[in-house]
């Protein structure tokens, strides 16, 4: 899995690459929580459209970062998400609880 991080306006941007799973997991949940906790981004973005699969360390990395946003008051947006990372998080029903977006412009434009 490969991350990288942006800056759009004020808005940061997580660009993800490759599967989210047991062994990747802990390397994004160290890089979103880096975002809201030490750099206190307002708005922070996940790209997850290079994301074909996605375990339950993956979504549990999700809901802990998620959990810290609300906490802190910034919004954790997710846009780009695969059929199948849908599904995930729709089996979850965890679906309803993020910000989801189909595209960046629409992630951001709000």
């Amino acid at each position: 899995m490969q991350i990288t991080t942006r800056q759009l306006g004020e808005a940061t941007i997580i660009d993800v690459t490759g599967d989210i799973d047991l062994a990747s997991s802990p390397q994004m949940r160290v890089v979103l929580l880096r975002e809201l906790k030490a750099n206190r981004v307002p708005r922070l973005a996940l790209n997850l459209k290079a994301v074909k699969y996605m375990d339950s360390s993956g979504v549990a990395s999700l809901v802990e970062g998620l959990k810290l946003s609300r906490q802190i008051g910034n919004r954790l947006i997710l846009y780009g998400l695969a059929p199948a990372l849908r599904d995930v998080l729709r089996l979850s029903h965890l679906l309803k609880m993020f910000e989801v977006y189909d595209s960046e412009e629409e992630a951001l434009a709000l």
